[in-house]
C-alpha cells in the first residue's frame, strides 16, 4: 500500500473544489474565465502587480493553488507546456558547470533536452540505470545537483522504486526531481515517497480532454519561486483559456483515473491471454518484474499499458490499419482511447539500438486506455488480431 494520505479532502474533493474562494450567495458554480492579459494596477507600487506572464492572473492562482494541494506541495505553477516544465524545473536547479543524473528510462523530448540542449549549457548528464541497485550512488560527483526519474516509465510502464533513491538524495543533499505524468497525483504522489519536485505534462491527465496543452512543476514555495522565473523569462506561461480548460479537466481528475485504471487491468488480462501478444507491459499483472513496488507504492496501477506483437513491425501496422475504435495518435491520458508507436512518435529520434536497449523493440504499442466501455474496446482490439 502506498503512503497514508493527510487527514483532509480526499483527493476526488480538491480536484473539484481545492484552492477556491469560499462561495458567497450570487457567485457562479463554475468560475470564470478571466482573458484579460492585463490588470488594473494600484498607483505607487509594485506590489499586487498582476500580468498574464506572471502566472499570477485569477484563473492561473486559483488552479495552481490546487494543484499544490493535489501534489501535495507547498506550491505549484503551470507552464504552456510538459516539456516546458522539465527545461524550467530543471534549469532553476542546474548551472553550467552542473552536474545531472537520470535515469535511462525517460520521454524522448526529455533525453534529447538533456544530451543536446544542456550539453551545449555546459551542464553534464550522465544516464544510468535506475533498477541497478547501486547505479546512481556510484556515479555521484562533487558537481552533482540532482536526480532525475520518470515513473511509470513512458512507454514501458516499468515503476522505479522512489524510495531508496530518496534516501540517498536526502543523505547526499541533492534534488529529487520526480516526472509523474503517467500516474497522476491519482495513483502517486512522489513528494509522500520523499521527492523534492515533480513534473506532470497537464496536458495529459490533468486535462484528460485532449485539448490543452500545459506543463506542471511542484515542489517548495522558494523553488517553485524560482522556476516561475524561468517561466516567465523564458515565456512559458499558458493563456488563461488553457487555464480554465485544466481547471474544467481537474474536476472529473479522480473518476477518469480510476475507470482508467480498471478497464487498463481488464485488457491487459486479456492481452496476456493472447498469443498474438510477444509481451503485455502493465504493472497490475502479477507477473510484471515491478508489480511488488507498484502495489506498495501507487494507488492504482494506471491507465497506461504497452503491447509487443509477435510479428514486430510489420505486424504491428496490420494492427493498426484493422482498428475502428482505438484511435492511432500520439499523446495520452484522454478520455478517448489513444495507441501509438513510440518508434514514430516519442522516441523517433533515438536509433533501433538505443529503443532496443530501453525496452521499446519494432512491434512496441503504447496504449492509453479511455472511458470507453471496455468489451467495446477489447472487442476492437480483438479484431484487430484476427
Amino acid at each position: 500500500m502506498s503512503p497514508a494520505k493527510p487527514k483532509g479532502p480526499s483527493l476526488a474533493t480538491l480536484a473539484i473544489h481545492g484552492g477556491r474562494d469560499q462561495h458567497r450567495a450570487g457567485d457562479p458554480v463554475v468560475e470564470p474565465l478571466v482573458q484579460s492579459v492585463n490588470h488594473l494596477q494600484a498607483l505607487g507600487t509594485a506590489d499586487g502587480l498582476k500580468y498574464t506572464r506572471y502566472g499570477n492572473t485569477p484563473n492561473a492562482a486559483r488552479v495552481q493553488k490546487r494543484l499544490a494541494l493535489l501534489d501535495g506541495a507547498e506550491a505549484s505553477v503551470v507552464l504552456s507546456s510538459g516539456m516546458g516544465a522539465t527545461a524550467c524545473a530543471m534549469l532553476a536547479l542546474l548551472r553550467p558547470g552542473d552536474h545531472l543524473l537520470s535515469s535511462m528510462y525517460i520521454y524522448g523530448g526529455t533525453h534529447r533536452l538533456f544530451l543536446e540542449e544542456f550539453a551545449e549549457m555546459g551542464i553534464e548528464v550522465t544516464l544510468v540505470d535506475p533498477f541497478d541497485p547501486q547505479a546512481f550512488r556510484k556515479r555521484i560527483r562533487k558537481k552533482t545537483r540532482a536526480i532525475f526519474v520518470e515513473s511509470p516509465v513512458n512507454p514501458t510502464c516499468r515503476v522505479i522504486d522512489l524510495r531508496p533513491i530518496a534516501q540517498l538524495t536526502q543523505r547526499e543533499g541533492l534534488a529529487l526531481v520526480v516526472d509523474s505524468t503517467f500516474a497522476s497525483p491519482i495513483n502517486l504522489r512522489p513528494i509522500e515517497l520523499g521527492a523534492d519536485v515533480v513534473i506532470h505534462s497537464a496536458t495529459k491527465y490533468l486535462n484528460g480532454h485532449h485539448d490543452v496543452l500545459a506543463g506542471v512543476v511542484s515542489g517548495s514555495r522558494s523553488y517553485i519561486d524560482k522556476v516561475l522565473q524561468k517561466e516567465m523569462l523564458w515565456g512559458q506561461t499558458p493563456d488563461p483559456f488553457a487555464l480554465w480548460l485544466l481547471e474544467r479537466g481537474m474536476k472529473t481528475l479522480d473518476v477518469r483515473v480510476t475507470r482508467a485504471n480498471a478497464s487498463a487491468m481488464v485488457i491487459a488480462e486479456w492481452a496476456a491471454s493472447r498469443p498474438e501478444f510477444k509481451r503485455v507491459h502493465y504493472p497490475g499483472l502479477a507477473a510484471h518484474e515491478d508489480h511488488t513496488v507498484a502495489t506498495e507504492t501507487l494507488d492504482g496501477f494506471g491507465g497506461m499499458l504497452a503491447l509487443e506483437l509477435v510479428g514486430g513491425g510489420k505486424a504491428a501496422d496490420r494492427f493498426l490499419r484493422r482498428l475502428r475504435l482505438v484511435t492511432h495518435a500520439p499523446s495520452l491520458g484522454g478520455v478517448d482511447t489513444l495507441v501509438c508507436e513510440p518508434r514514430y512518435t516519442s522516441h523517433a529520434k533515438m536509433t533501433v539500438a538505443e529503443r532496443v536497449r530501453i525496452g521499446i523493440p519494432d512491434g512496441f504499442l503504447r496504449l492509453s486506455i479511455g472511458l470507453e466501455d471496455v468489451q467495446d474496446l477489447i472487442a476492437d482490439l480483438e479484431r484487430a488480431l484476427k
